[in-house]
């Protein structure tokens, strides 16, 4: 594996599992080895690293659980996969993450190594500084339903969501276009929770209609959901055991803990909504 800050060039492989790599081009941001301080300072010289954009982002999405180009990609949407293919290969020469192919089945597996998984701690404090100082409402300007939802996804708690079998809740966002509206949650016992945004054609066991700053705002910490339910800005229509534990099973942000540490504290007493949850 290559050093820290040894870097080689970068060649065209066909290496991104699924899809193949795309063809890079000129216009598609600065390497790692062209962004430079000429400086012996530690500091600049993280910066040479860390600093091309979205670098920081794919370590981060890979941190919550993402292994392959295709998972990673759903936790970035905004990056091209170019870029994508492009920084993977240089956090891979920089001796941050590690790729390996299952030549059975072609499958490519990324994974960080332990020189990144230092920075993780790191980055996590950078986001609770960002959290606790930036403006809630600079941080709304930029909604994303589908990262948003991505993020939700794998902060289900299944074991408080009642129920057996499988159990399908389906979010809505109204003033999204009619195609970028939907997305369904599906929890089966036993296995990851998975997320669609084309109707898997399954029977909904709850209704979830929300502005779509409003469900951001309460997930990430900066409202709640009890008040944007009282509100009206989340609705709940279906099974009334699951819209009630809504709070318990819907796990926030790690950053919503950060916001308000009382309601932390107390969230199993505020958590659930029972007054609107209404039955199908």
């Amino acid at each position: 594996m290559a050093g820290l800050f040894s870097f080689r060039p970068l060649h065209s492989q066909d290496w991104t599992g699924r899809i193949p790599e795309p063809i890079l081009g000129p216009a598609e941001g600065p390497t790692m080895s062209q962004v430079s301080y000429n400086q012996f300072c530690p500091i600049a010289k993280a910066c040479e690293v860390l600093e091309p954009r979205w670098t920081i982002l794919i370590l981060s999405e890979m941190w919550s659980g993402s292994t392959r180009f295709n998972e990673i990609r759903r936790g970035v949407p905004g990056m091209s996969p170019t870029l994508q293919s492009k920084r993977l290969k240089e956090l891979e020469h920089a001796g941050l993450i590690t790729r390996t192919e299952n030549r059975a089945t072609g499958d490519i597996i990324y994974k960080t190594t332990s020189t990144a998984d230092e920075l993780r701690p790191i980055v996590y404090a950078l986001g609770q500084w960002a959290h606790r100082n930036i403006e809630a409402e600079v941080s709304l300007e930029r909604l994303d339903a589908r990262l948003l939802m991505w993020n939700m996804r794998r902060k289900i708690d299944t074991a408080v969501m009642p129920g057996t079998g499988r159990r399908v809740i389906q979010f809505i966002y109204p003033e999204l276009p009619k195609d970028q509206q939907s997305y369904w949650l599906i929890v089966k016992p036993g296995m990851p929770v998975d997320l669609c945004s084309s109707d898997p054609g399954h029977d909904v066991d709850l209704f979830v209609t929300a502005d779509l700053k409003g469900m951001t705002s309460a997930w990430m910490g900066w409202s709640s959901l009890s008040k944007e339910v009282a509100l009206g800005k989340i609705v709940l229509i279906g099974d009334p055991e699951i819209a009630a534990s809504i709070g318990k099973w819907m796990v926030r942000s790690s950053y919503a803990e950060d916001t308000d540490p009382a309601q932390s504290r107390n969230r199993t007493k505020t958590s659930t909504v029972p007054s609107l949850a209404i039955e199908a």
